[in-house]
């Protein structure tokens, strides 16, 4: 069931991703013909991709090569500024420091005492997602770490409301790396969106120049299958 945005998402809610692309125009025709999802312009060198009209992601062009080409999940806060330093306080780091964007609301990169980076979104005139968990939409973040233990400790004090507080649902879960990875591997966020059928969605990325990092396999919210885009970017196809 599609489950269309509120006023506002909670603090510690998955509320928006997009992905640091070398090639914006190879990244539409990738993730048009993979979600159907449109574009529209979204400033110098990035589109907002929709859905049905509805906002559902940014692509936006590498402003230098060293930087990751990765996707981003962004925790919605309604002070950025403060929950840096919380995250600072519990053994984080801040990887870029909150900063305007224009008037849409307030962006900061920041990592978790594992060194897995994740983003944070204040909110402006862009609340963030227009729909999540619609087929080709947003649907759960996994952190793949070294380190569950310390994971769910730190994020379950960060943002205990949005996964421990009354009649909440979660999207946003913890495993090991070993799961997906290879050892050595950097702890990571991984982006899921649905899909009505996995193993179908997995020949179109491949069809469509992507490739894949692990087939289909069962998990305790569907099944999932970790895949590249035609770029690189790591994201994952999660059937429910």
């Amino acid at each position: 069931m599609a489950e269309n945005r509120a006023s506002g998402y909670t603090e510690g809610v998955p509320c928006w991703v997009d992905v640091q692309l070398p090639d914006v125009e190879a990244g539409k025709r990738f993730y048009g013909g993979l979600f159907g999802w449109t574009f529209e312009d979204a400033g110098p060198g990035a589109v907002w991709a929709r859905l049905d009209g509805a906002a559902v992601a940014r692509l936006a062009r590498k402003r230098d090569g060293r930087m990751p080409t990765v996707w981003t999940v962004y925790f919605a806060t309604p002070d950025a500024r403060n929950l840096a330093r919380r995250i600072v306080a519990a053994g984080g780091q801040i990887v870029n420091d909150p900063v305007p964007v224009r008037d849409l609301g307030t962006a900061a990169l920041v990592a978790d005492p594992q060194g897995a980076v994740f983003g944070l979104w204040q909110a402006a005139s862009h609340p963030g997602f227009g729909v999540r968990h619609a087929p080709g939409t947003f649907v759960w973040a996994q952190l793949y770490t070294s380190d569950t233990d310390a994971a769910n400790a730190f994020y379950g004090h960060l943002f205990a409301d949005a996964l421990f507080g009354a009649d909440v649902a979660p999207d946003f879960g913890r495993a090991p790396l070993s799961d997906v990875f290879y050892a050595g591997m950097p702890p990571q966020f991984v982006v899921h969106f649905r899909t009505g059928d996995v193993a179908a969605a997995v020949g179109a990325v491949r069809q469509l120049g992507g490739r894949v990092q692990a087939p289909p396999f069962d998990t305790s919210y569907g099944k999932v299958a970790v895949v590249t885009d035609n770029q690189g970017a790591s994201f994952a196809l999660l059937q429910r």
